[in-house]
């Protein structure tokens, strides 16, 4: 009966991290590994899915009533990510993910890096025209995007977050609403792989899934009111963890 509360207080965090800016993962899976040391891998990927899904929707829901989201980009991103997340999930066992924590770890660097060494990055909200060009980016956005979300996971909050603002002009705060709506497909796209096979564990996903909610508010709230600098600050320690985190799995195998 321990577990229930801890779990609840993990989910609760994992949804005010995420919603603000993404890198809910980083708090939720391990607390998962952590609580439920008993459990399949598979099963906990799949919870910790579960109850992700609901603190996006209640995050996208928010933001979505208190930004002007660009839909145009938005949705082809999403769709995408949806497909290619199921698709990254199903081959996940098919390569070997030591190869991907080099790679990873380089990109999250040189994002650190770039978005330090440019204090106006994501500062202006000077959104890109909708053309062929930036519907098709939005494409190949989403299906690298959802891939990587289902295969691996890491870090996808803050690569979206970092590519609408490169590549579409957003500011952070537009950013971090659309990152929200993409990584609500991705985690979608991965739960229709794993709730068929049972690989989800209803009694501690829904307990989750509702703290999770309720830190999601809270999340958005701050995120909200404290606007595009209090995330670009938030973003970069999320980025610093991650690199902290990959750096530490790269050396000890």
């Amino acid at each position: 009966m321990l577990a229930y509360p801890a779990l609840a207080v993990v989910g609760f965090v994992a949804g005010l991290v995420d919603a603000a800016v993404g890198g809910g993962g980083l708090i939720q899976v391990p607390g998962l590994f952590s609580i439920l040391s008993d459990r399949s891998p598979a099963s906990l990927f799949g919870t910790n899915k579960f109850a992700s899904i609901c603190g996006t929707s209640m995050a996208s829901w928010r933001y979505a009533r208190g930004v002007d989201i660009a839909w145009r980009l938005v949705l082809p991103t999403a769709l995408m990510a949806f497909a290619f997340s199921f698709v990254g999930a199903t081959v996940v066992s098919l390569i070997p993910k030591a190869l991907m924590r080099p790679i990873v770890l380089g990109l999250l660097v040189f994002m650190f890096i770039y978005t330090l060494r440019k204090p106006d990055f994501g500062h202006m909200h000077r959104p890109s025209r909708v053309g062929r060009r930036e519907f098709l980016l939005a494409l190949v956005i989403g299906g690298g995007i959802g891939f990587y979300d289902g295969f691996f996971g890491p870090g996808t909050g803050s690569f979206l977050i970092f590519l609408f603002i490169r590549l579409f002009g957003f500011d952070f705060l537009r950013a971090s609403a659309s990152s929200k709506i993409v990584n609500w497909a991705t985690n979608l796209g991965a739960l229709c792989l794993f709730i068929p096979k049972g690989d989800v564990m209803f009694q501690f996903a829904i307990p989750m899934a509702a703290a999770q909610i309720a830190g999601s508010v809270v999340g958005s709230r701050m995120a909200l009111s404290g606007g595009t600098q209090f995330i670009r600050k938030l973003f970069l320690v999320i980025v610093v963890v991650l690199i902290a985190k990959l750096g530490w799995d790269t050396l000890h195998g």
